[in-house]
């Protein structure tokens, strides 16, 4: 008799990885369920706890046994330090996307197979395929749920040992799901924000970190037209969080194009890719591909959720159709059809 493959799941307490963990199961896998224990601000109201409790309810729905995996101090390390490092630097980081390699798909991965796991599974809306030349990682069928754009630093050696159970699904087919299982999380809401900052306003939670003060919001023709919080809290392209006061700037959306984090000053502009910072060429490093290193013709985004758009790469340049504002420090990711190829970071 064929030993039964052993699927560590990452439960959250959310109905998705609920329902990733109940598919296995009714798929034949030998499912433990495990709760992963992240940093969380002490200025904050701590909600892990009724997160772990729900997920050990769905455990214990499942009848499969529970773990808890304390993953706090890897945490803090790698994801705060960094959040706050790029952030301190003037561009803007993806918490998430270094979660994912860092925490799920790296220390928690390593853990579960050294705890004899064949897998490690989670409730991502994504897909990995076999392919010609090894694992492919796609979109998933609920477009407005995909999550592959923060996956994209997944290579071959975590894709062969991950599942993602509901990537092949919609989300409205998740929720049934979960009500026909009887599953305890059927109803609960879908989690908001980053993972660690939670509802919590970035640039309140940015402030416990660094020096947030009042500075001038100007014009391209370096004219003072406004003021906000405090420049290390913004991204190119933001058209909020800041107050343009004068009667002779221009009306209508304004939208972030210039951050100077020694004068503590933004410029916005209400025709952002007409700015001296917009660009057809954006430099990236950190170059990854999930087989291959991406090249050629492509289609990309530097934000979730973005459109995607053609793009070709070569030599660590991507260029664009038009002049787009890409903001130093995020994730441009690269995609051809459905599959997810790789990615960067924007220099």
């Amino acid at each position: 008799m064929l030993k039964m493959k052993r699927v560590f799941v990452g439960l959250s307490g959310g109905v998705d990885s609920s329902v990733a963990a109940a598919l296995l199961q009714k798929q034949g896998y030998d499912v433990v369920g495990v709760f992963i224990k992240i940093w969380q601000p002490e200025f904050t109201e701590c909600s892990w706890p009724e997160d772990r409790r729900s997920a050990m309810r769905v455990a214990a729905h499942l009848k499969i046994p529970f773990l808890t995996v304390d993953l706090s101090k890897e945490y803090k390390r790698d994801v705060l330090s960094y959040m706050v490092r790029e952030y301190r630097r003037g561009r803007t980081p993806n918490p998430d996307v270094e979660c994912n390699r860092a925490i799920k798909f790296g220390a928690f991965l390593k853990w579960a197979r050294a705890q004899g796991a064949d897998f490690v599974a989670t409730g991502h809306y994504a897909q990995v395929k076999k392919g010609k030349h090894g694992y492919e990682l796609h979109q998933s069928v609920d477009q407005t749920k995909d999550q592959s754009y923060f996956l994209w630093t997944l290579g071959q050696k975590e894709l062969a040992h991950i599942l993602f159970p509901v990537g092949g699904l919609k989300k409205i087919q998740v929720r049934r799901l979960a009500k026909q299982f009887g599953l305890p999380t059927f109803d609960r809401p879908d989690s908001q924000g980053l993972c660690f900052v939670g509802a919590l306003n970035l640039r309140d939670f940015l402030g416990h970190y660094l020096p947030l003060k009042s500075g001038k919001v100007l014009d391209e023709s370096r004219r003072r037209i406004g003021h906000h919080g405090g420049a290390h809290a913004f991204t190119l392209g933001q058209r909020h969080g800041f107050s343009v006061t004068s009667s002779s700037a221009v009306r209508g959306p304004q939208y972030v194009v210039a951050i100077d984090i020694k004068r503590n000053s933004i410029t916005v502009s209400p025709k952002p890719t007409e700015s001296p910072s917009a660009s057809r060429h954006v430099r990236i490093d950190s170059i990854h591909g999930v087989g291959t290193r991406p090249h050629g013709a492509l289609k990309a985004r530097f934000r979730y959720r973005q459109p995607l758009m053609p793009v070709s790469v070569a030599k660590g340049v991507t260029s664009f159709e038009e002049p787009v504002l890409a903001p130093r420090g995020q994730s441009l990711v690269f995609y051809r059809a459905s599959e997810c190829l790789g990615g960067g970071i924007v220099k």
